[in-house]
């Protein structure tokens, strides 16, 4: 048989993008992309734009404060009052009470501190915030809330993630996936001083989504306070010019390799990261020097005293990228101040809430003062509450076990409504049982109080449609303003 002899066939075109390219003198690719920077502003990005979208309806909020209380605190001592608990102390839960987490639960528990009414509202506030009761009537205090998890990993992977079980994209991803940042030249999501344990980039972290959707650490749980910054932004060694044209060559090479074979995710998520690196040392460095704040303003955070100045920093500098317009914000409160009081409830809690109250409220007056709180929605809680019941026999270091079934976060601002309480556990505080709040309840309504719907922002991955909420989820209609 003879051999078959073919000529060359010259290039073989692998993709349609390459199509595109070569054909009709590269129209093709003007046209295409020209439609997909038109889609990428009007709809979610799939290929990791950060351009800003149009939401699918008017948004009550354009961004988002997360206040997260690392190890759960207590509801109980908090903001979810039960005379009950008062009047029962030191007797058997009247009902057969699950193990939560740990052997040794005993039984009731009051709480330590006293509860008095704020503002017009009336709200219940225990003597731990003193200065957040203060702005009782713009908190919406979701006292119903449950999850799924007892262990803090799972827990807090639940409610950054809205899973326990498997890695998915964080919160913050999929909002910024949703609606692009505001700011080209800064993270549309950024997480402050998370902590490393417990998931640790897995809270902050895409997963499947593309690598520009990603929070961006700024130091950690293990950094102090002053030298919580990104400090290796400004190359003083290598001019503006030279580093632009590093870039341009860099790009180019990755952009000729991207070509060359199949769309590669993670290679055009590091020339994103690159360019905005490049971009962020404008904005960055100044962001992060608070030293052009007032004197009363720094006051106002905390700044003048050593128990308040990390947290106060923290907080600081969330109000200041959500005026630049960042997206989504995480604040975290954490060890070696963790709320996972197991023992020593009265002392671990004390110590907990004096570092955060003030800054809290200096945040929320903040805000207010500056017109931004209308449109900024604030959150603040942990991954789950705690028992009404004593853990074990510690006697005057007595605490309290974790509790995911009833628990309390609360919203400020953002199109929520100021002054009301929602929902409620049983009479100990134990479950919830009135209007009963899941957390992909809470996600919903996150996403709904952003102008998004959480059935349709979705994103195909191993052959399936996923979403921050799964398959569950319903938005909670009556704390909407």
């Amino acid at each position: 048989m003879s051999e078959l002899h073919v000529e060359n066939p010259g290039p073989i075109l692998n993709t349609r993008r390459e199509v595109l390219r070569t054909s009709a003198l590269g129209f093709g690719q003007l046209a295409l992309a020209s439609l997909l920077r038109e889609d990428a502003l009007g709809n979610t990005a799939s290929d990791g734009s950060l351009n800003p979208r149009k939401p699918l309806f008017t948004p009550r909020a354009k961004r988002v404060i997360f206040l997260f209380m690392l190890g759960g605190p207590s509801h109980l001592d908090t903001f979810d009052y039960k005379p009950r608990l008062d009047r029962e102390h030191g007797k058997p839960l009247p009902f057969p009470k699950a193990r939560i987490k740990f052997d040794g639960t005993g039984n009731l528990l009051r709480s330590p501190w006293k509860f008095r009414h704020y503002g017009e509202s009336g709200a219940l506030v225990s003597d731990l915030f003193p200065h957040v009761a203060q702005h009782a009537d713009d908190l919406c205090i979701v006292r119903s809330l449950h999850g799924t998890n007892v262990a803090h990993g799972a827990a807090i992977l639940k409610l950054h993630t809205g899973s326990d079980t498997f890695i998915r994209p964080s919160m913050g991803s999929w909002i910024l996936y949703g609606l692009g940042t505001e700011n080209q030249n800064l993270p549309g999501f950024i997480t402050i001083c998370p902590t490393l344990g417990y998931g640790g980039v897995k809270n902050w972290s895409s997963a499947f989504l593309p690598a520009p959707f990603q929070g961006i650490p700024l130091a950690n749980s293990t950094i102090p306070p002053d030298q919580a910054r990104i400090r290796y932004l400004e190359n003083h060694r290598v001019p503006r010019s030279l580093q632009r044209l590093q870039l341009d060559m860099l790009r180019d090479i990755s952009r000729d390799q991207l070509h060359q074979t199949q769309p590669n995710l993670a290679l055009e998520g590091r020339i994103d990261s690159f360019e905005l690196a490049f971009r962020m040392q404008t904005q960055m460095p100044a962001i992060q020097d608070i030293s052009d704040e007032t004197a009363a303003t720094q006051k106002l955070y905390g700044l003048d005293d050593q128990v308040t100045a990390n947290f106060g920093r923290q907080c600081l500098l969330a109000r200041r990228f959500a005026e630049q317009g960042v997206r989504f914000i995480q604040v975290t409160h954490s060890p070696p101040a963790t709320w996972d009081q197991h023992y020593e409830l009265r002392e671990g809690h004390e110590t907990n809430a004096q570092q955060v109250d003030r800054p809290i409220a200096g945040l929320l007056k903040d805000l207010k003062g500056r017109g931004l709180l209308e449109d900024t929605l604030v959150i603040w809680g942990g991954e789950f509450g705690r028992t009404p019941t004593i853990q074990g026999n510690y006697g005057k270091r007595a605490g309290r076990d974790h509790n995911p079934t009833g628990f309390t976060i609360w919203l400020a601002g953002g199109g929520v409504k100021g002054g009301i309480r929602y929902g409620a556990t049983d009479d100990y505080g134990y479950h919830a049982l009135q209007d009963k709040v899941h957390l992909h309840d809470l996600h919903a309504t996150i996403l709904h109080l952003l102008g998004l719907d959480h059935e349709q922002l979705t994103y195909r991955y191993a052959g399936r449609e996923f979403r921050l909420t799964d398959v569950h989820g319903n938005v909670v209609q009556d704390i909407l303003a």
